[in-house]
């Protein structure tokens, strides 16, 4: 995949408003457990009381509690409160909130910050603690007993009937009083700072009682209000799930595209020797199939692997800074998971390189199928193909087999190991909670963040399950595109001189394909001069059609140089070349459309006259006629609606209405009837009487009157001239014209 990274630069706007998103999107699904926490703790378990610092506090309450308070701590507290009786300027607002405030003045607490908050919670927990106890003593006697250790051994059932024990406390000596605190505090030790205040808010929500207030108000509200916050956090998410869902798709498809118009680009600037290395099956699928994975993994990818690291690491520190100690079941449930990952990609891996493989198998036996089902059928190996593409077919499957069930088995697992962790979180959270080492509300906030984690993973796990697939087809598609072209245009090109004359100029030509010991073609040298015909003819093999493709530059020489009008192929660019050429190959070649498309492809700008011309001279009038729609028939893919014969001349008639100065027709007379051939050539002579016309063919008939013909064997040219000359001095180009034309053709 890096190897296409460059491909992500256009989209990098996108991809990083994605990753924001995403960020966004984690830090809000995180945010859920602890607000269901307090919703759980503070508002069904408190009853909505937040604190167990009261918002408001009678002053005979605040008495006593400032009794158990250091005399460090008093002034601080009580500058935190305001007083407010009668006399207060805003006594009637008070009153209609707090109804105990015409019974006797009471504390209201100032707007003080969080750090305060956090600051006094622990103080006035303990002490309100402390002053419920003596208060349920004064209530139940019998419970004194039961707390005298916590005040210092005074033995609060011994106090005289009616004594306050608050003001017996108030007037005990300093050093009596601290005793009394220490022993309380003792107790307090035993528990954690969130249970002592989570204990002293029933405390507190029994003074808001005092006080008059609406407490199952203050209980719905908190609720409420928590719901509230939760509700809009998840439409948060949701759009930013909705966005990053739409970026992801359009960055996918983005470079998808990109890397396929790159593919295509690249491909058709293979010369033959690259299309050699590459079959087409293969090429077929690279642009497809394997693109297909790329842009499936890539929006997967944008989706998911930030999400998931930043929801897993996310939730670890979570759980970390909660200090719980069930944090230990979530690092051997990451751990399980992640060593389960590491065997199935193990396992994995190496097979998605041999389905892509598999791929172009299927590929290639079901293209050659098709395209030689009538020769299947002619030979009846309908039953042979079946085995072949059945091999095929099953090889595929098995591969995609064992993968498909190495995944089914790991999901099943890590669901497996999900639960496991849940139950574990469960057991233990509960025997946490039994021994008030946690709050209910923070078990299951523990639970939630450890499905947030495990499913974390278990995103990234379908990540790693696709992202070895599309890995190798990264590969695959890089090796097409960071393949190097044997064939270049020059840096700084010339011009071909004006007039153009297309004379061309074989000098001391060799060439060997790419990885053979030896040259193919030895020494070739010739001219082919404007207004003439130059026919190449020799026995299959002898590098015919080699000769011919290396004009056009499919191929590029060994050895020795081409030049056209004086000037070496090689140093102007191939456009520039091809465009003074007329090409027919050796197998007629239409594309999907119509007649009329498929002789514009020549020259889109060509008139409906010229292409009148081209089909008259090619012989195909006729056939070009004779359907209902004439020019606007529909051609099939590959031209197969059309005979052979056909085909040929519609190939012919597309290169004329190109009219170039140079002619390259590679055998291009072979579907054609003698006399549709002699009648072909006369017309094409007069209509490219000025152009060089190169011709392959197996037919002494079709070059009988060429104005030179090389006969070529095994790569070397053994004979040139006319057909007089040749039959007089060339034992080779004699013995093939015996064998086509009797004494009389060849006087």
């Amino acid at each position: 995949m890096v190897r296409l990274a460059k491909y992500v630069k256009p989209y990098l706007v996108m991809l990083i408003t994605a990753i924001l998103l995403l960020f966004a999107q984690a830090n809000l699904d995180l945010a859920l457990p602890d607000y269901l926490s307090n919703i759980v703790n503070t508002g069904i378990q408190q009853g909505g009381v937040e604190n167990a610092v009261p918002v408001a506090i009678r002053k005979s309450e605040m008495d006593r509690v400032l009794i158990f308070i250091d005399a460090s701590e008093k002034d601080s507290i009580l500058a935190d409160y305001t007083l407010v009786d009668s006399n207060s300027a805003d006594y009637e607002t008070y009153l209609a909130e707090y109804p105990a405030l015409a019974d006797g003045p009471i504390y209201v607490l100032n707007n003080i910050d969080q750090t305060e908050m956090d600051r006094i919670n622990p103080i006035m927990a303990k002490a309100l603690l402390t002053v419920t106890g003596l208060e349920q003593i004064i209530a139940d006697p019998s419970k004194a007993a039961q707390m005298g250790g916590d005040f210092g051994n005074f033995d609060l059932s011994k106090l005289p009937p009616g004594m306050d024990v608050f003001t017996l406390l108030k007037q005990l000596p300093a050093e009596q009083l601290t005793k009394i605190k220490d022993g309380i505090n003792s107790q307090f030790e035993t528990m954690g700072e969130s249970m002592i205040i989570q204990a002293a808010v029933g405390t507190v929500k029994t003074e808001y009682q005092a006080l008059g207030m609406d407490t199952n108000k203050l209980q719905n509200r908190y609720i409420i209000n928590l719901g509230a916050w939760m509700l809009g956090i998840t439409l948060l998410s949701a759009l930013c799930t909705i966005i990053v869902g739409y970026l992801s798709a359009r960055i996918a498809a983005g470079m998808a595209r990109d890397v396929r118009r790159d593919t295509f680009q690249k491909v058709e600037n293979f010369s033959s020797t690259e299309f050699e290395h590459f079959s087409t099956a293969s090429l077929i699928t690279r642009t497809t199939n394997d693109i297909t994975q790329i842009q499936m993994v890539i929006m997967i990818m944008v989706r998911m692997v930030f999400y998931a690291p930043l929801m897993g690491i996310g939730g670890v520190l979570k759980v970390l800074s909660k200090d719980s100690p069930l944090a230990w079941i979530i690092v051997v449930g990451v751990m399980m998971l992640i060593s389960l990952i590491i065997i199935v990609v193990s396992i994995a891996m190496p097979k998605f390189k041999i389905i892509q493989n598999l791929t172009d198998r299927v590929n290639l036996v079901a293209r050659e199928n098709l395209s030689g089902m009538m020769v299947i059928r002619a030979f009846n190996m309908q039953d042979f193909e079946e085995k072949r593409f059945d091999k095929a077919n099953v090889d595929l499957t098995a591969v995609s087999l064992f993968i498909n069930r190495l995944m089914v088995v790991m999901m099943p697992m890590m669901m497996f190991i999900m639960n496991i962790v849940m139950v574990a979180v469960i057991w233990f959270g509960a025997k946490q909670v039994a021994d008030a080492n946690m709050q209910v509300g923070d078990m299951i906030a523990f639970m939630q963040y450890g499905m947030q984690i495990m499913f974390a993973f278990l995103m990234m796990s379908m990540l790693f399950i696709i992202l070895p697939r599309a890995s190798v087809s990264a590969d695959r598609i890089a090796e097409v595109l960071e393949t190097e072209i044997h064939i270049h245009d020059p840096k700084a090109p010339k011009q071909f001189p004006v007039p153009f004359r297309g004379e061309v100029e074989f000098r001391n030509v060799s060439f060997r394909y790419p990885g053979a010991d030896e040259d193919i073609l030895h020494d070739i040298t010739f001219t082919a001069k404007p207004g003439q015909t130059t026919a190449f003819i020799g026995s299959t093999g002898s590098g015919k059609s080699t000769i011919i493709s290396l004009l056009p530059r499919f191929y590029e020489v060994s050895g020795g140089a081409i030049f056209v009008d004086g000037t070496d192929i090689r140093d102007v660019t191939q456009h520039d070349l091809r465009e003074k050429i007329g090409y027919v190959p050796q197998k007629g070649v239409l594309f999907s459309g119509t007649i009329e498309s498929n002789l514009l492809y020549a020259d889109k700008n060509a008139t409906p006259q010229m292409l009148e011309d081209a089909v008259v001279i090619a012989q195909a009038k006729e056939f070009v006629e004779s359907n209902p729609e004439g020019m606007a028939k529909e051609i099939s893919q590959g031209g197969a609606n059309v005979s052979g014969g056909q085909k040929q001349r519609l190939s012919i008639a597309r290169a004329i209405v190109k009219r170039p100065p140079i002619y390259i027709l590679d055998d291009s007379f072979s579907a054609l009837d003698f006399k549709t051939d002699a009648a072909l050539r006369r017309a094409f002579k007069e209509q490219a009487a000025d152009s060089t016309l190169l011709i392959v063919t197996q037919r002494v008939s079709t070059i009988k009157n060429a104005e030179q013909i090389i006969v070529l064997d095994e790569g070397r040219i053994v004979g040139k001239g006319t057909h007089q000359e040749l039959m007089e001095n060339c034992e080779t180009y004699r013995e093939i014209a015996t064998s086509q034309l009797t004494q009389e053709e060849l006087a």
